[in-house]
């Protein structure tokens, strides 16, 4: 099968070519920066670009994207042209084309200031059915790209999945507070309980929706890694989360212990993947008790994808605040 993925010098556009060759797929990558992953340097704003590499494709993985942390660097102008023009443009040429299925790399920061309680109420249990509320261009022209894919899909009944992905980026935090206070490590652990997802986990829940969108048709799911968290944990999440981990893991204090880390004091929203889990079929294999298992061994807790793609960082240059211009 010839399958088009956009963004193939990115993080997760190269652990998706990685993947999809190894199964003996013809893979076709696309991006605006060279790499040994990208066959057509481009932009998904370039239609003649971009209809030529639909020649013959069946597959759509549209991973390219300018990111959270663009936004100090890049004009929402780039944003839109990128976000929302060139997601339009692909889903043209796939029309034209005749592709079998188109599925959007989104993500949750659409749902943006519908993820703030106020202190002292429950945390936010997240699911798809939360009314996104985006709170900057970013989650602006996602949201704004998801929509065009719905009406792709009900106009010319073009297969369209849309994963909200939460975190998996190997990067530092981009909230300093957050730098300064935990290791990067230390961080990343804390929010597989509610979210952060491996690469791996997520390359997974991208090849499921390639294979079910025919039967499908259309659906919007979140990608986490799974949550051992109830509704019923929401209060105390919010207001001491290191109580309710220890409940849910009472071992977890002695292997942060010995590793000098710490819990947030407050988790303030839970994703929640169980409709990805049903409909797509998908297995997530990483979450917080795989990372406790890996520490208590002295083992990584990274996928192999993972590693082999290594981090790439988000700008070209270094601030004075160190990763980002904030």
């Amino acid at each position: 099968m010839k399958i088009l993925v956009t963004g193939s010098s990115g993080h997760l556009g190269e652990a998706m070519v990685r993947s999809l060759r190894e199964s003996g797929h013809e893979v076709l990558g696309l991006d605006i920066k060279e790499s040994a992953f990208t066959g057509v340097v481009g932009s998904v704003d370039d239609r003649d670009s971009v209809s030529a590499c639909m020649k013959g494709v069946q597959v759509v993985y549209h991973t390219a994207t300018l990111h959270k942390p663009h936004v100090a660097t890049h004009s929402m102008q780039d944003f839109v042209d990128t976000n929302v023009s060139g997601t339009l443009t692909l889903l043209q040429a796939a029309k034209a084309a005749g592709v079998k299925a188109f599925i959007f790399t989104s993500t949750t920061s659409v749902f943006g200031d519908a993820l703030r309680p106020p202190a002292g109420t429950p945390a936010a249990w997240v699911t798809e059915d939360v009314r996104p509320v985006p709170k900057n261009i970013y989650g602006v022209t996602k949201t704004a790209a998801e929509d065009l894919c719905l009406l792709f899909h009900r106009k010319h009944h073009l297969n369209c999945i849309i994963l909200r992905t939460s975190r998996f980026f190997p990067e530092e935090d981009d909230d300093k507070l957050k730098r300064d206070k935990y290791s990067g490590d230390n961080a990343k652990a804390n929010e597989f309980l509610f979210r952060r997802v491996e690469l791996e986990d997520v390359v997974g829940a991208h090849i499921a929706a390639g294979e079910r969108a025919s039967k499908l048709g259309f659906g919007r799911y979140i990608i986490s890694a799974t949550t051992p968290f109830q509704p019923e944990d929401l209060l105390d999440l919010n207001t001491n989360a290191p109580a309710v981990v220890l409940r849910c893991y009472p071992e977890y204090s002695e292997v942060y212990e010995r590793l000098g880390w710490s819990m947030f004091e407050k988790i303030d929203r839970v994703y929640v993947n169980d409709a990805a889990r049903a409909d797509l079929g998908w297995r997530p294999k990483y979450d917080f008790a795989y990372i406790l298992d890996q520490l208590k061994t002295g083992n990584s807790p990274k996928s192999r994808i993972s590693e082999q793609v290594g981090s790439k960082g988000y700008h070209d240059q270094v601030f004075k605040d160190g990763p980002y211009p904030v």
